[in-house]
């Protein structure tokens, strides 16, 4: 299966918190319906250090957070409040509009810790961008975990090798998590569909007689390679699925198929038209540009 492109881990800053973007590149918008992805940490915060994301808008998308290691505390403008730990997820669809912070909670404010984690945005098909927004948390023991060609893998969201995660997402994707603890081969065969792209964590991978290092993106051309031999100590995400037929706009935190769309929620946010988070008086600021 050919390589199509290598994209590097690069740094962004996300309020005075550094992050590692790999979506959006600007030679690959999306992979199947992921159109973001920041690597969190890992990293260890003091007494005095906290994670405080304030609140800020999406549109036209879902979100979807994933911890290795410390906890966040998801607030939104539905009345969701939802403090998530390591191996669950949070999901929120914005559709039409939603507003969320994400803080360190409380009971770990004034001591010292540790913080690990995937943020992802998965845009939503033409159909459901102005669904009402809503909020879904799966605890870690529900999310589906097996063996397989000596590997562990796990399947965060969507469906891959006759299996179905409970995230209730929108249209066929699939993201998995594979761990080896020794170098193993994994036989992918017809078990993912759509476009497909894998984001290297740990360890190494090695695909076509070519081997990829730690904090890079491997898109293949055509969909799932057959095989992928796995360095020993790796953590890999598999992600993908199908393509939307539309293209998708993005600025800042809205994601649309139309830009005037785009104007729309800029006005409102703006001029402070998305309901309020409880709890929250503080707020990010519409960007100049």
């Amino acid at each position: 299966m050919p390589i199509s492109l290598v994209i590097d881990e690069r740094t962004a800053d996300i309020g005075g918190f550094t992050v590692g973007r790999v979506l959006p590149f600007r030679r690959k918008r999306m992979v199947g319906p992921f159109i973001y992805l920041d690597h969190m940490g890992p990293v260890t915060l003091g007494g005095g250090e906290n994670l405080d994301v304030l609140p800020h808008p999406h549109i036209g998308l879902a979100t979807l957070t994933y911890l290795l290691d410390g906890a966040l505390m998801h607030r939104d403008n539905i009345g969701s409040v939802q403090e998530i730990q390591p191996g669950a997820v949070n999901w929120m669809t914005a559709g039409r509009g939603v507003a969320h912070s994400e803080r360190t909670p409380e009971y770990l404010r004034h001591r010292e810790k540790t913080f690990h984690g995937l943020q992802i945005w998965v845009a939503l098909p033409a159909e459901f961008e102005e669904t009402e927004a809503n909020f879904s948390h799966i605890p870690a023991p529900e999310i589906p975990v097996w063996e397989q060609d000596g590997a562990s893998l796990k399947l965060i969201a969507g469906e891959a090798f006759g299996r179905t995660s409970p995230v209730p997402v929108y249209s066929p994707l699939f993201l998995m998590e594979v761990r080896s603890r020794e170098a193993v081969t994994l036989q992918t065969g017809n078990a993912l569909s759509g476009e497909c792209a894998l984001y290297i964590l740990e360890g190494s991978v090695t695909i076509n007689r070519e081997t990829y290092p730690p904090r890079k993106m491997v898109v293949l051309e055509d969909g799932a390679p057959e095989s992928v031999i796995l360095s020993d100590n790796a953590l890999v995400y598999l992600l993908g699925g199908e393509p939307f037929p539309e293209e998708r706009h993005i600025w800042w935190n809205f994601v649309s198929t139309r830009k005037e769309r785009l104007e729309q929620a800029k006005s409102d946010w703006k001029a402070q038209r998305f309901p309020e988070i409880p709890g929250e008086t503080e707020f990010v600021p519409l960007p100049e540009r």
